[in-house]
């Protein structure tokens, strides 16, 4: 068993090379800190408690601010509890997305979006009465029993609180972990709304074998590569335009001799015509 807390960021779609579509939930993992191993000989049990998303001292306990001490961290205002946790750790120890792989199953907890206080046709899908014909009964909850107990038995379907609720979905896949940018793609959609705090790990009901995703990726063009192409491309006919100038230079240098030759040719016939005369 591992697992690892992170923040519900939202939704959005992948393709791999085959051309699948595949629905995923982008999960941020900020880094996660041991706050603290139990073992069988000291507490019954293997587990190990983390804690993630800093928390101000001033509003922190003095009891957490001890228990933080002790794993050489902060206080932190999330901590989760893993049983049966494989491998060893130590207190102080982080944990980031690198603890998944691409291709594992996995179960995701999260508590579900609150709705607030709701009928039974949304609470519990219920469907509604006639709405004419005289029927005084439309949106109501129904029998409240037999008349014999005479009480409401347990159990009975009620207007009440509607989510909100600690739900978990088992073996989503994971699609993608990047460990330098802290975030999992999990598929399909997890419960909670977003920045909701959601907690993975390993698969319980696990039928489902390990497969690798070829999944495409884009590369986006930055600024600078952007920059030198353009300075590439002005340099090139910057040598051009120099080489340009010198065979202009060059000519101009020409044509100014010959024009001079010329004058000095007409300069003397016409001296030697005023010698013969």
């Amino acid at each position: 068993m591992k697992g690892i807390l992170g923040r519900k960021v939202g939704m959005t779609q992948v393709f791999t090379k085959d051309g699948k579509l595949i629905p995923v939930t982008v999960v941020e993992v900020t880094p996660n800190v041991v706050m603290q191993v139990k073992t069988v000989e000291s507490d019954g049990y293997n587990a190990i408690q983390l804690g993630v998303v800093d928390k101000k001292e001033k509003n922190a306990s003095k009891q957490a601010i001890g228990h933080a001490k002790k794993a050489n961290t902060t206080p932190k205002r999330f901590l989760k509890e893993l049983r049966n946790v494989e491998g060893e750790y130590t207190i102080g120890q982080t944990l980031n997305a690198s603890v998944f792989e691409s291709g594992e199953i996995v179960d995701v907890t999260g508590t579900s979006k609150g709705k607030g206080f709701q009928g039974v046709i949304k609470r519990h899908n219920q469907n509604r009465g006639p709405m004419g014909h005289g029927s005084h009964y439309h949106r109501g909850p129904g029998s409240m029993g037999t008349m014999l107990p005479k009480r409401v038995l347990k159990g009975k379907k009620l207007p009440g609180h509607m989510g909100h609720e600690t739900i978990t979905i088992q073996n989503l896949q994971i699609v993608e972990v990047n460990a330098e940018e802290n975030y999992i793609l999990v598929s399909g959609n997890i419960p909670g709304p977003k920045n909701s705090l959601v907690l993975i790990k390993s698969a319980i009901k696990n039928n489902r074998k390990k497969t690798d995703l070829e999944i495409i990726t884009y590369v986006e063009e930055t600024v600078v590569d952007a920059v030198e192409e353009t300075t590439e491309t002005v340099e090139a006919p910057q040598e051009e335009t120099v080489e340009n100038t010198e065979n202009v230079e060059q000519t101009s240098t020409e044509e100014t001799t010959e024009e001079v030759k010329s004058e000095e040719k007409e300069e003397t016939t016409e001296e030697k015509s005023v010698e013969e005369n």
